[in-house]
């Protein structure tokens, strides 16, 4: 087998572990005598499968009795619109921080949508180097939330801290770093995350959303889009991505195999401080996040030459590390160096990073 170090931003790499169980039940899942993908949604042996995916991530996440799990579809984005039209009616007025894209294009979508939205404090005007210090006092006393981004993927920065909203509900989108590290669910109103960086293949959406808040529904919104739908109808008020529930339960039993989030987050940290320390001991690559806000799971680094860069990607993927060419509105490098990324890859990277230096010196 000849497995590579992938470096993707999503969708990414899965642990080798879950991916030689999943093989060994495609075909026949227990008992059953057929795949996961092949069950009713509704039969006893599917049933059994997300009520266990459910408890298992309430168990490695602490998520209080009082928040409601959803297993979704449409991704991350179709939550830019889903998030206003089920919250927004709390106040009739919504704030956005904006750090990078994806909460740019959430803050968009609202504006789209006609609603009263705010852009309280972005970090734009510095190429969105780092996230922004957000104050009890920036947030207007009547928001219904403050929406951010925890951890930029393309930019990589990450919040390292958790707002103070006060009585506002904070909402945040955490697809990037959702079951990287323990987090207080408590401090949030809601919590969303596409599932195919740290969680599952590309498929399957999360919501995590406190009970008080399922009762602001537009009238007139698509009932796909309504969280108090989903929730009564235990996400099943259609078809779900069965599948790919099915692979988050099993990253999830990994994970609270090898000890929980806290282990998890020991091992990530590990595993950034060997590419950040390299980075920050030459002067060849450039870092261009700021150190208070680096973030764990997408590292990104330049060489200042875009020749350089694409030779660099190019080299790195016959070499075995593969999509380490940053996001085309950026340019440069991106290492995304999620749960599944072992250590070893990371040592890998920095071995190549140092003999491309020495072997590409600088005009």
């Amino acid at each position: 087998m000849n497995r590579v170090f992938n470096f993707s931003a999503g969708p990414s790499m899965l642990p080798l572990s879950v991916l030689e169980k999943a093989a060994s039940e495609l075909v026949c899942y227990g008992e059953s005598g057929m795949s996961v993908m092949e069950m009713s949604h509704r039969s006893p042996d599917y049933e059994a499968i997300i009520k266990d995916a459910e408890a298992m991530l309430r168990k490695l996440m602490n998520i209080p009795d009082n928040y409601k799990v959803l297993f979704l579809q449409g991704g991350a984005s179709t939550q830019f619109a889903a998030v206003p039209m089920n919250l927004i009616k709390r106040t009739g007025k919504a704030d956005y921080a904006v750090s990078g894209q994806f909460s740019g294009k959430a803050f968009k979508e609202a504006q789209k949508l006609g609603y009263d939205v705010k852009c309280i404090a972005t970090t734009k005007d510095d190429n969105f180097d780092h996230v922004p210090v957000i104050t009890k006092d920036m947030i207007r006393p009547d928001a219904a939330y403050l929406h951010i981004c925890f951890n930029n993927t393309i930019y990589g920065t990450k919040y390292g801290y958790i707002p103070d909203t006060g009585d506002i509900p904070l909402v945040a989108d955490l697809s990037s770093c959702i079951i990287s590290e323990p987090i207080d669910v408590s401090k949030f109103g809601v919590i969303y995350a596409g599932a195919q960086k740290n969680m599952a293949p590309a498929g399957l959406t999360l919501v995590i959303v406190r009970e008080d808040l399922l009762d602001y529904a537009e009238e007139k919104m698509p009932t796909m889009l309504e969280w108090k739908t989903m929730a009564e109808n235990d996400s099943m008020y259609n078809t779900p991505p069965c599948y790919t529930i099915y692979m988050a339960k099993l990253v999830y039993e990994w994970i609270l195999s090898i000890g929980g989030l806290d282990v998890m987050k020991e091992m990530n940290e590990k595993k950034a401080k060997v590419l950040y320390d390299y980075l920050d001991s030459q002067d060849y690559y450039i870092a261009p996040v700021k150190a208070d806000s680096r973030s764990m799971m997408n590292v990104t680094f330049v060489t200042g030459d875009a020749d350089l860069d694409k030779k660099f990607a190019s080299e790195a993927g016959k070499a075995g590390l593969k999509n380490l060419k940053g996001h085309r509105s950026v340019g440069g490098m991106r290492a995304s160096i999620y749960n599944a990324m072992p250590y070893e890859g990371v040592e890998a990277l920095v071995a190549f990073m140092k003999e491309f230096a020495k072997n590409n010196p600088k005009k």
